[in-house]
């Protein structure tokens, strides 16, 4: 790593524990430097204006004091050309388009020499096409998964036969299909509604009722369910989150 990336990096090793500090020691084991050097670029970062303060005693370190003003937030390359990377494989996906904007907001926010660098890395980068496209996910499903409104569906089963569902959305399945899950009116039951049958979609002003899934009575094909607890638990561990389920 040179020392213009382990600077940025040092800056979001710090960001991410604030105000938790981090030892010179720590630091050096981390990036795989000297003390000293460690002591030299946290320096650097200080002239530069970056709130960075040393915290006293034997639990002390370095702090970042995220309550000031920050430099942008610092994206390599290769980090912003891996999210890249991932679009590709959330096109068809509910989230293609939030994911498509995520990136561009990534983009807008990096210096200008890191995006030059981001456009020349990503040149040298491609990705195989798949074989068929998946079908474009409506955004309606996306938003009334999110607001809780209840769904009027134009649906096609596999024998072709067309039938008009009202249906509480209550989450995504994913895999090599996508699947809207939700509260069938019409089958009293937890159904799965394959994208690519959905004929069209209209979002009601009525709210669905809270409803839990139990993912054992699911119909994974096969497939081993696995959810994204681990997301929640990064966000919980962050400075100023609180843990604990509900």
């Amino acid at each position: 790593m040179n020392r213009t990336d382990r600077l940025y990096a040092l800056v979001e090793e710090l960001r991410a524990v604030a105000p938790r500090p981090r030892s010179a020691r720590w630091l050096a084991e981390r990036f795989e430097v000297s003390s000293r050097t460690i002591e030299r670029d946290l320096s650097a970062l200080q002239q530069s204006g970056v709130p960075i303060y040393a915290e006293p005693g034997r639990t002390g370190g370095y702090v970042l004091d995220k309550e000031q003003t920050l430099p942008p937030l610092t994206i390599t390359p290769a980090e912003a050309t891996a999210l890249a990377v991932g679009l590709h494989a959330l096109d068809g996906t509910p989230f293609a388009g939030a994911a498509r904007s995520a990136l561009q907001k990534v983009l807008a926010v990096m210096p200008a020499r890191e995006r030059a660098a981001t456009g020349e890395f990503a040149d040298r980068v491609h990705v195989l096409a798949r074989d068929e496209r998946r079908a474009t996910v409506p955004r309606v499903l996306q938003d009334a998964l999110a607001s809780r409104r209840v769904l009027r569906l134009s649906y096609e089963d596999r024998e072709g036969v067309a039938s008009e569902r009202l249906v509480e959305p209550l989450g995504f399945l994913g895999g090599e299909q996508w699947y809207l899950i939700a509260w069938c009116r019409l089958r009293e039951a937890v159904r799965g509604f394959r994208m690519d049958r959905i004929q069209a979609v209209r979002a009601l002003d009525e709210t669905a009722p809270p409803r839990r899934i139990d993912r054992t009575e699911l119909d994974a094909l096969g497939w081993e369910l696995i959810g994204l607890e681990g997301f929640a638990d990064l966000v919980d561990a962050l400075p100023g989150k609180s843990g604990g389920t509900s």
